[in-house]
C-alpha cells in the first residue's frame, strides 16, 4: 500500500517514483540480513513507519522476513504485521516463539493485538493470553469472543471514560495525570457506575469550557453507538453516513466496551472492497502470497460450477446442430451474441452488487432501478443490434443480419434483467451475491443468446 505523507518525510528514499520499495534498499537490507548485521537492521528498519515495514516485509523473500524479525528482536514493531496480508503474517507469527509474541502484544493497541491473535490456533491464543496481565488478558479475550469481522473485533478497548458529575477541570487533570490512557483520542465518554454509556464530550468542547462546569452539562448523547456484534461493513457505513471520526462500541446491555476509530474503518472499507472484487471473480479470499496449491484450491470450486454451466449452454447449441451444419455463418456469429450479452449482464450485475453492498438499493427503490436497467439493456440492445446487423448483413446477407439483430436485442434485455434480478434474489435468500451472481448471469445470457439466435435462424429458414 502507498506510504502515508508522514512516512515519506521519515524516509523518502525507500520508494521509487511508482511507490514501490527500491531494489537498492531491498538489496541493502538483504545484505544486512545475510550478514546478521543487527545494528544496521535496527538503525535502518527501526526508524521506518509501520506501513513501510509492512511493504518491506512483503517485498522480501519468506526466509528473509523471518530472519529480519528474529534479528531485530524487541526492536521489531509488531504493528507492521497488521499491514501485510494474512499469509505473510501467519508465516512470520508461526516462526516466532509464543513468549515473544506475548511480550510484543502487551505493547500494541488492543485492536492491533486482536488482529494478530485472531488467526492463531486456539491453543496458541490461550498460551499467549496466559502470559499477559489479568486486565489486558480479559479485554483481549472479550474481543476475541465477538464474531469475526464484527465491530467488537475491530474496536480498541482503550478509551477515556468519566462519570457525569465530574467537572471539566477534574477531567482535564485526569487526562494529564493518568499514564494508562490511549496515545490518541478525540472523545471522552460519559458512563454511569455500571459502565452504561450516557453520552460523550468532544475534546475541543472540553478545552473551550470553564473548569467548574460539570461534564453532564456539556456532554451530548451518543447518537451513533455501534453494537459490538454489528458487522464491520455495516459499522463502516455508519461512519460514512454520519462523517464520524470515532464511535462508542457497546454490548447488548448498552455498556461501553470499546471505541471504533476512523483508521480502522478505512482498513475495513478497503478490505471489503477488495473482498467484493475478488468474489466477483470467483477467487474467494486468495492472497498474492498464497502458494500455488492454495490459490488453485480457492479457484477450483467456481471453475467447476462454470464447467457445469458451460455444458448447459453447449446442450442448447446441440439442439440446433443441423441448422449450424446448413448455415455455417451461424457458428461464426453466435459467440458475438452470447459474448455481448455476458458483458452487458456483468455490467448490470456489478452495479447491483455494489448497490447492495452500500445499501443504496432497497425494497422502496428496487422497482425503479429494475426498470432503469431494463431500459438501458433495451437501448444498448438496439444500438448494438443495428451495428452488428449491418456488419452481418453485409458479410452474410440481410436475412442473417436481421436474425442476429433481433437476437441481440433479446439477449441484451435478458442480460439486464438477469444482471439485476439474480443478485437481488440471492441477497433475498441470504446468499452472497458477489460470489454467486457471475456464473448464473453468464449462463443465462449464453443459453438465451444461443437459443434466440439459433432458434430464430431455424424458424426463419424453415429448418425444423
Amino acid at each position: 500500500m502507498p506510504p502515508r505523507d508522514d512516512a515519506r518525510e521519515i524516509e523518502p528514499d525507500i520508494y521509487d517514483e511508482d511507490g514501490i520499495v527500491r531494489s537498492s534498499f531491498l538489496a541493502h537490507i538483504g545484505a544486512a540480513i545475510a550478514d546478521r548485521d543487527t545494528l544496521t537492521l535496527k538503525d535502518e528498519v527501526g526508524k521506518l513507519h509501520q506501513s513501510e515495514v509492512g511493504d518491506l516485509l512483503e517485498a522480501l523473500m519468506p526466509e528473509q522476513r523471518r530472519s529480519l524479525v528474529e534479528l531485530m528482536g524487541s526492536a521489531f514493531d509488531f504493528t507492521a504485521l497488521t499491514e501485510v496480508d494474512d499469509a505473510i503474517r501467519m508465516d512470520i507469527v508461526d516462526s516466532i516463539p509464543n513468549e515473544q509474541i506475548a511480550q510484543a502484544v502487551q505493547e500494541l493497541d488492543s485492536d492491533d493485538a486482536v488482529y494478530i491473535l485472531e488467526d492463531l490456533d486456539e491453543a496458541d491464543q490461550e498460551e499467549i493470553l496466559a502470559q499477559l496481565p489479568f486486565t489486558e488478558r480479559i479485554r483481549l479475550r472479550r474481543s476475541l469472543d465477538y464474531p469475526e469481522e464484527s465491530a467488537g473485533r475491530r474496536m480498541q478497548t482503550e478509551f477515556v471514560a468519566v462519570p457525569p458529575f465530574w467537572t471539566v477541570g477534574q477531567t482535564i487533570d485526569y487526562m494529564r495525570e493518568d499514564q494508562n490512557l490511549p496515545e490518541s483520542f478525540s472523545q471522552v465518554f460519559v458512563i454511569d457506575p455500571t459502565f452504561r454509556l450516557l453520552g460523550a464530550v468532544d475534546l475541543d468542547r472540553i478545552l473551550r469550557t470553564q473548569r467548574t462546569v460539570k461534564i453532564e452539562d456539556v456532554m451530548h448523547e451518543t447518537r451513533h453507538a455501534i453494537p459490538a456484534t454489528m458487522d464491520q461493513e455495516e459499522a463502516a457505513q455508519v461512519f460514512e453516513q454520519y462523517d464520524l471520526l470515532s464511535a462508542a462500541v457497546v454490548d447488548e446491555n448498552e455498556r461501553l466496551v470499546g471505541v471504533l476509530t476512523i483508521d480502522d474503518v478505512v482498513d475495513v472499507i478497503q478490505e471489503e472492497a477488495e473482498e467484493d472484487l475478488m468474489r466477483l471473480g470467483g477467487v474467494g479470499d486468495e492472497e498474492l502470497s498464497d502458494s500455488v496449491l492454495a490459490a488453485s484450491r480457492s479457484r477450483v470450486p467456481w471453475l467447476l460450477v462454470n464447467l457445469v454451466m458451460a455444458f448447459l449452454a453447449a446442450s442448447v447449441i446441440s439442439l440446433f446442430d443441423a441448422t449450424i451444419q446448413e448455415i455455417v455463418a451461424l457458428a461464426i456469429l453466435m459467440p458475438i451474441v452470447a459474448g455481448m450479452g455476458g458483458n452487458a449482464g456483468s455490467q448490470t450485475m456489478t452495479v447491483t452488487v455494489r448497490a447492495l453492498a452500500t445499501k443504496d438499493i432497497d425494497i422502496y427503490n428496487a422497482g425503479r432501478i429494475i426498470r432503469r436497467e431494463i431500459g438501458v439493456g433495451v437501448l444498448n440492445g438496439i444500438i448494438f443490434a443495428s451495428l452488428i446487423g449491418l456488419v452481418a448483413g453485409f458479410w452474410f446477407g440481410t436475412d442473417i443480419g436481421g436474425i442476429i439483430a433481433v437476437a441481440m436485442v433479446v439477449n441484451m434485455f435478458t442480460a439486464a434483467l438477469a444482471g439485476i434480478l439474480i443478485p437481488l434474489l440471492l441477497d433475498r435468500f441470504g446468499a452472497d451475491p458477489a460470489v454467486a451472481s457471475a456464473v448464473f448471469v453468464t449462463t443465462i445470457t449464453d443459453v438465451v443468446g444461443f437459443f434466440a439466435f439459433l432458434g430464430l435462424a431455424t424458424w426463419w429458414f424453415g429448418l425444423f
